[in-house]
């Protein structure tokens, strides 16, 4: 995945215990992901790409390949949206 996401104008995210909640102005609406410790807010400043990410957060590759899909299907979600974008 050679994408790095940031948050759509208008949009805040915030860790909370379950995950990440993503709270947009346009609606308003919130979305829940529980996506384990996979991600957390920082990713959305966009300086990595998932595997960057996941590179340097998990260097002995412990993610699944289930971990994985589920991660890029969540963020297909948020972007398809409009909570973040792709660049």
């Amino acid at each position: 995945m050679n994408y790095t996401y940031v948050l759509a104008p208008g949009t805040q995210v915030r860790e909370e215990d379950f995950g990440l909640l993503f709270y947009s102005m346009r609606g308003p609406r919130l979305h829940f992901i529980s996506l384990g410790n996979l991600l957390d807010s920082r990713f959305f400043i966009g300086k990595q790409t998932v595997d960057q990410w996941l590179a340097e957060r998990d260097p002995d590759n412990t993610v699944s390949r289930e971990q994985l899909s589920g991660l890029k299907n969540v963020l297909g979600q948020l972007r398809d949206k409009g909570v973040i974008l792709e660049r």
